[in-house]
C-alpha cells in the first residue's frame, strides 16, 4: 500500500517518457531543455535499457555507399538526403551535449569492404557525393582499393575499399550512463525494472498502469520503445531486427584501427584497442531474425566466426571474448516514426539500426512536438 506522501509526489508528472534508452533520454532532456519546470519521469522496463541503445557495436555512422543506394531504390534523392542530414545532426547533437572524452569518440574514419560484385557501386560513387555535397560541403566517399594490402583482407572475397573520412567509432556504455547522468542533473526522474502494462488517453490526461499495478498520471506521454512498442501500440508499422555482436580478446599485434562495413551495412567491425568488435549476418534469415528475443543462433555466430577467420583478420590468431545481441527495429524504408498518436500522447520509434546517429535529433523533435516552442 502506497503512503500519502508517495501518492503526492511520486506518481504524478507533466510528461512520462516510456523508454530509456538514447531516444527516451534524448526527448527527456530536449524537454527540460525547453522548459526546466516540466516534471518529467523516464520509465523503463530493464535494469538498463532494454532494446539496443545499450547493445550496439558504438558506430558513429551515417550509411555506407551500398547502403545509402540501397535506400535510393526506396526512397527519392530528396528524401534520402534529409536522412543523411538527420543522422549528422544527430550524431553532432550527441556530440555537444555529452563531449567526445566523455563517449570515447574517435575519428579514425570508416571502409567499406567490397564484393567482386559490388564493384559497380563505384560507377555511382560522385553521383552519392553530389547528393551530399550540401550538407557535407566536400566528397565523402573515395575509392581506396589500392590499400587494401595495408589491411591483409582475405583476397578472395574484397575486391575494393571505399573510405569515408567523417566515420568514427564511440563506447556504446559511456555514451550512454552520460545520457542518463545528463537527463537526472537536468532533473529528470528515471525508474527502471518499471515495465509498462498499457496507457489510456482521455484527452485531459494519460494514465500509465505498470506491471507493479502502480499508476502514474501525466499530462502527455512519449513511447519510445523502439523494437518493443507493438506491446503497447498494436498497429505499430515496424518490424523487430536482432543483431549479434562479438567482441575477440586482445589479438597480438592487431594494426586494423576504423570501422568497416561490408555487404550493405549487414555486416560491421571495428577495433576496440587491441580487440575486434564484429556484429551482423541478420540478413541471412531476415524473417527468423524478426524477433525481440535475444537468443544468439548458430547460424549467425558461425557465420560471424569464418568471416572473422577467412576474411577480417586471417592472419592472426583469435578467440571470442563475449556474445550479445540487441534488438532494433525496421520499416518499409529507414525512416524513423515520429508523430502524434492520440491527444496527448506521441510516439518516436523505428530507428532503423541507427539509433547513435538519429537518437539525439528524434529525441529532439519528439519533444518539439510535444511542446512546440514556436
Amino acid at each position: 500500500m502506497l503512503s500519502f506522501w508517495e501518492k503526492d509526489e511520486f506518481l504524478n508528472y507533466d510528461v512520462i517518457v516510456i523508454g530509456a534508452g538514447i531516444v527516451g533520454l534524448s526527448t527527456a532532456i530536449s524537454l527540460k531543455e525547453q522548459d526546466s519546470e516540466l516534471s518529467v519521469l523516464v520509465l523503463e522496463r530493464g535494469v538498463f535499457p532494454t532494446g539496443a541503445s545499450t547493445k550496439n557495436a558504438g558506430f558513429a555512422c551515417f550509411g555506407s555507399l551500398t547502403e545509402i543506394l540501397s535506400d535510393l531504390e526506396t526512397l527519392p534523392s530528396q528524401e534520402v538526403y534529409n536522412l543523411v542530414k538527420l543522422r549528422w545532426k544527430g550524431l553532432n547533437l550527441l556530440r555537444e551535449r555529452l563531449g567526445d572524452e566523455a563517449i570515447d569518440y574517435k575519428n579514425y574514419g570508416g571502409y567499406e569492404l567490397l564484393s567482386e560484385s559490388q564493384l559497380d557501386c563505384l560507377d555511382q560513387m560522385n553521383n552519392v557525393n553530389d547528393l551530399l555535397n550540401p550538407l557535407f560541403k566536400q566528397d565523402v566517399y573515395s575509392a581506396v582499393t589500392d590499400r587494401l594490402p595495408d589491411f591483409r583482407f582475405g583476397k578472395e572475397k574484397v575486391k575494393g575499399l571505399i573510405f569515408n573520412p567523417l566515420e568514427s567509432q564511440i563506447h556504446t556504455g559511456k555514451m550512454m550512463r552520460e545520457l542518463a547522468m545528463l537527463a537526472q542533473r537536468l532533473g529528470v526522474n528515471i525508474l527502471t525494472g518499471t515495465t509498462v502494462k498499457n496507457f489510456t488517453d482521455n484527452g485531459q490526461e494519460c494514465e500509465v498502469l505498470t506491471n507493479d499495478e502502480l499508476t502514474f498520471k501525466a499530462k502527455r506521454v512519449a513511447i519510445c520503445t523502439n523494437a518493443f512498442s507493438k506491446k503497447l501500440i498494436k498497429d505499430a508499422e515496424l518490424k523487430p531486427g536482432r543483431g549479434v555482436v562479438l567482441i575477440t580478446k586482445p589479438i597480438k599485434g592487431l594494426t586494423l584501427k576504423g570501422t568497416f562495413h561490408y555487404d550493405e551495412g549487414y555486416y560491421y567491425f571495428r577495433n576496440y584497442q587491441d580487440r575486434i568488435i564484429f556484429g551482423g549476418g541478420r540478413n541471412l534469415d531476415l524473417e527468423g531474425e524478426n524477433t525481440t528475443d535475444f537468443e544468439i543462433r548458430s547460424l549467425i555466430l558461425d557465420r560471424l566466426k569464418t568471416d572473422l577467420e577467412q576474411m577480417i583478420i586471417p592472419n592472426h590468431d583469435f578467440e571470442i571474448d563475449h556474445v550479445w545481441s540487441g534488438i532494433m527495429a525496421f520499416g518499409h524504408n529507414k525512416k524513423p516514426i515520429l508523430k502524434k498518436h492520440s491527444e496527448n500522447v506521441f510516439i518516436g520509434i523505428r530507428l532503423g539500426g541507427m539509433g547513435v546517429a538519429i537518437g539525439s535529433k528524434v529525441g529532439e523533435e519528439l519533444a518539439e512536438l510535444m511542446y512546440p516552442t514556436t
